[in-house]
């Protein structure tokens, strides 16, 4: 699992509301090339060079020691590292008994440290510290449902109580303020469940007290003092308005954002007096800026921008609310620093270690900072960081085991589409393949392309354990950020607008024509895998382009748009119309058309490739039926498909159980088509919840690891 550090008081576009189908957890002999005239099932027939080439792996796990799975997909040993606001205590996510827990430590006595939550299924992997400083906060939902619950742990006695007891509610926190330390701002959908009310929530009582009612509004920004002060709502005709609050029950339209800029445009947070807002504004510009507004007179400066990239995160003083710096992503994470207080600490922590500088948390007084280094082919280092001292002390890593390893290096390329558009893509190659060290293997290997989820999200430069995991079995990984993915300009994220299974597909399919260009991939060995739309892009390689992928893994990937938009959660409604805008509209004859054009459930009979299917039963987001519908469809055209179900997951695979149990079926289903090594199943079911209801004899060991 890979934990991704946020910069303390970090600043981010609040619309980024998109579909948020990035999953925790997930990143995941010869081939099967099939003749036009071949009428056998697709997955019927085996090759004696694929017999041959399985021997040949069997033999190679003995010879070669593979990097074990539960190094790269386990627990980390430590991870997310943050010091309290009074710099007395130090906390970091470790596990009990196998189950991840926060851990808390005095100050300069971490290796003190013991664990203060006792979760016991799911793990926590979001907490933070209150201004209190004698409580931990932390969010979680059951199995994977998605209804979050806001816990608070009592650092004195150990009592968790849940500060949001209520039936089917998806709580979020919304602001926190060093000014009312006592108090929280919680959003709670109990009273409607598509709209979020804010609550006031006493950590010390539990006590709720209605902030604000809502009616209309995607979302709110409040102040420190806890004062509502602006809307979002998404309008029927694409665009976003903020609403600014005059009255008690009175909104004044303050701006309208024209739609091509709604997921590149947005109100971040406010100055110490409060009369300064910060924007993220990409209007009249392709990238976003990091702007700030005069709300006396209107006014707007920019503060900070790149002509590549778009506002990635902005570092805050923690008091004084002043912008310190801001930071941009490429290929990889720049940071512009605009508080000559900060220059110092940033050259001097440039020389402690390689890697992308996060830092994780700062104490009020701004004396202590927590700091993570991000490599691309080693383990994440945490240090504690004396200000005045100019000192880091390194404290742990976030998987000690692989400080041993050898893990290969991320490449960032940048490939062209067919219509002159620039992805910033990331590329691993298989350990031994480049003598030469170039970012080229000395001769052309199996692929693997790795779809990431959203669409509207991106890849990102750093130890990516699906890219280890994979290179380390033999393939290349490719991972692209297509059109659509954030962070590269309006332009190149709006030309994805109702393009899903068209030029996005376009743009992989570009991307893997790139890899065989230049040697990197073998043309006829090229597999396609993703998660969420990663999972639906691999459905449609496998239909719309049925020739292209040797095989395909799909996890909790949607097979029809039609029934996926007619099944989000209800607090997804206020962005519905972004949905419509971007994807297609659900309640138009035109729409629907369209969306079912783009649906790979219409195109099953096109399926000539393996295919590998995986699902959380209780996700909220694509829910089990998407797979149960093209897995109902391909049994009834006698396709073979292989559907791996996991009763206890959600949007991906929290459970480090299940997480070994889908990675070993996914390792022996790759290695049989696309010839790399694999590791054993081994123990890698135990624990795990996998059921197989269809297909475990596609995938070689299934059937006889699911009798253990």
């Amino acid at each position: 699992m890979r934990f991704f550090e946020s910069a303390a008081r970090v600043l981010r576009p609040a619309a980024r509301v998109a579909m948020g189908l990035v999953i925790a957890a997930l990143a995941a002999g010869a081939p099967l090339v099939l003749r036009a005239d071949d009428k056998a099932p697709p997955q019927a027939k085996k090759t004696a060079a694929v017999k041959e080439t399985t021997a040949v792996q069997k033999s190679a796990v003995q010879k070669t020691p593979l990097i074990p799975r539960d190094v790269l997909f386990g627990n980390p040993d430590k991870a997310a590292l943050r010091i309290s606001h009074d710099g007395k205590h130090v906390s970091f996510l470790a596990p009990v008994n196998g189950v991840l827990n926060v851990w808390v430590a005095p100050a300069d006595k971490p290796d003190e440290a013991k664990p203060v939550t006792k979760d016991t299924k799911r793990g926590i992997r979001s907490y933070f510290w209150p201004y209190t400083n004698k409580h931990i906060l932390y969010i979680q939902d059951k199995d994977g449902d998605e209804n979050w619950h806001v816990y608070r742990v009592d650092l004195g006695t150990l009592e968790t109580t849940d500060l949001t007891p209520l039936p089917k509610i998806a709580a979020q926190i919304d602001t926190v303020s060093h000014r009312n330390p006592t108090e929280i701002v919680v959003g709670l959908n109990d009273r409607d469940e598509t709209y979020h009310d804010l609550h006031l929530v006493n950590l010390e009582t539990g006590e709720r007290k209605l902030l604000q009612k809502n009616t209309e509004f995607a979302g709110f920004l409040v102040d420190e003092d806890y004062r509502v002060r602006f809307g979002l709502r998404y309008e029927p005709d694409g665009t976003t308005t903020l609403h600014q609050k005059t009255g008690d029950a009175e909104w004044k339209q303050y701006m309208k954002i024209p739609q091509e800029d709604t997921l590149t445009t947005s109100p971040s947070g406010f100055d110490r007096s409060g009369l300064v807002m910060y924007m993220i504004d990409s209007r009249g510009r392709d990238t976003s800026a990091m702007t700030t507004i005069d709300l006396r007179d209107g006014k707007q400066a920019i503060v900070a921008r790149h002509d590549k990239a778009d506002v990635s995160a902005a570092l805050m003083h923690p008091t004084e609310n002043t912008l310190q710096a801001v930071s941009f992503e490429y290929t990889r994470t720049e940071w512009t620093i605009l508080d000559a207080a900060v220059q110092a600490d940033f050259k001097y922590l440039r020389t402690v270690a390689a890697g992308d500088i996060q830092v994780t948390s700062r104490t009020l007084d701004d004396k202590i900072w927590t700091v993570a280094f991000l490599m691309d082919n080693g383990p994440v280092r945490y240090y504690v960081y004396d200000r005045a001292a100019k000192k880091a002390k390194f404290l742990f890593t976030n998987r000690k085991a692989l400080e041993e390893v050898k893990l290969e290096k991320m490449h960032p390329v940048v490939i062209p589409t067919r219509d002159g558009l620039s992805m910033v893509s990331y590329l691993t190659l298989p350990k031994g393949s480049d003598s030469d060290a170039d970012g080229r293997p000395d001769k052309p290997v199996p692929l693997v392309l790795n779809v990431h989820g959203g669409p509207w999200s991106r890849d990102n430069w750093g130890l990516d354990p699906e890219h280890q995991w994979l290179a380390d079995r033999g393939y290349a990984v490719l991972s692209v950020n297509y059109r659509g993915s954030t962070g590269f300009g309006k332009k190149f994220l709006n030309s994805a607008a109702k393009e899903w299974a068209g030029k996005m597909h376009d743009d992989l399919i570009d991307a893997v024509d790139w890899a065989v260009k230049e040697k990197i991939a073998d043309g006829q060995r090229v597999a396609i895998m993703g998660g969420s739309y990663g999972g639906y892009a691999t459905l449609v390689g496998l239909t719309f382009t049925p020739d292209k992928f040797t095989c395909g893994v799909d996890i909790v990937g949607p097979s029809n748009l039609l029934t996926l938009l007619s099944t989000i959660p209800p607090y997804w409604k206020p962005v519905l119309q972004m949905f419509k805008d971007r994807v297609g509209d659900p309640e138009t004859d035109e729409g629907r058309k369209l969306l079912n054009e783009r649906s790979p459930l219409s195109y099953v009979d096109k399926i000539q490739r393996p295919l590998l299917i995986a699902q959380g039963a209780n996700d909220p987001r694509v829910k089990q039926a998407e797979a149960d519908q093209i897995v109902k469809a391909m049994k009834e055209k006698k396709i073979p498909v292989c559907y791996v179900l996991y009763p206890d997951e959600g949007h991906g695979f929290a459970r480090p159980e299940n997480r070994m149990s889908f990675y070993a079926v996914t390792e022996a289903f790759l290695a049989q088509h696309l010839g790399g090594k694999f590791e054993p199943v081994g123990d890698d079911f135990q624990g795990s919840t996998i059921t197989v209801p269809t297909g475990a004899e596609e995938v070689p060991g299934l059937k006889e690891a699911l009798k253990k």
